[in-house]
């Protein structure tokens, strides 16, 4: 009889130990949550395109297992972030479970190996940013600096010179200063280089627009012209 008070007694605290143990081993993080659908949304400091954003997640997937952490998990965690990105919510969720990982917070971001390790995933890893640039869209800013997206809608634009003059060009709100400022070269012969051009006590570079200035038909620029000095 007392061996057996004395078997329940040792296999009470073995099972105890054994589950209570490894369960506060894997709640170092909180409790288990189911993994969530929902991506994570951020956004990047710069403009990133997606070359950056892949080259960004393999320099972290190829140092981060050096740190600390198992190479195992490591490993369900990289195939667990791909499972999400190609948004495959339930192959995600049996990664993470075979490979008894918990989740306190239901996100990979930060979640406990069965003994205890810590892992934090960068939201990067997760999700691409909402203002991920795209390298096509990129190529196309390069190539075509100033696209012409809309027809052009013409108007007289009033300009008054330093020397007193009043003037109009036909202008679009598509131009750009240093289109217009060719323009007056022509109609003028002033030169181009010696114009500057002022709307709302600000000077306009030759990139800006003018429906970058929110000018209005019956408004007026400024332009100062600096007439070069004839050597004596």
């Amino acid at each position: 009889m007392g061996g057996c008070v004395g078997r329940q007694r040792g296999d009470t605290p073995a099972r105890g130990s054994s589950r209570s143990g490894g369960r506060n081993r894997r709640k170092r993080g909180g409790r288990n949550e189911p993994l969530k659908k929902d991506k994570p949304k951020w956004k990047s400091d710069y403009p990133m395109t997606e070359g950056q954003l892949r080259s960004k997640r393999d320099e972290f997937w190829d140092t981060a297992p050096a740190f600390e952490g198992r190479k195992e998990i490591w490993d369900a965690l990289k195939a667990a972030a791909v499972a999400i990105e190609c948004n495959d919510h339930e192959l995600a969720q049996a990664i993470v479970d075979g490979a008894s990982i918990t989740l306190p917070h239901g996100s990979l971001t930060e979640c406990y190996d069965e003994l205890g390790n810590r892992y934090q995933l960068p939201v990067y890893c997760l999700a691409p940013p909402v203002n991920l640039v795209s390298e096509r869209s990129e190529e196309d800013v390069s190539e075509n600096p100033e696209p012409q997206t809309a027809p052009k809608k013409e108007f007289q634009l009033k300009v008054r010179l330093s020397t007193g003059r009043d003037l109009r060009l036909s202008a679009s709100m598509a131009d750009s200063i240093g289109q217009l400022k060719k323009q007056l070269q022509v109609q003028e012969d002033i030169d181009a280089t010696h114009q500057r051009w002022f709307f709302s006590g600000k000077l306009l570079t030759d990139k800006t627009r003018l429906q970058d200035t929110k000018i209005q038909k019956d408004f007026v620029i400024q332009v100062i012209v600096n007439q070069p000095t004839i050597p004596n």
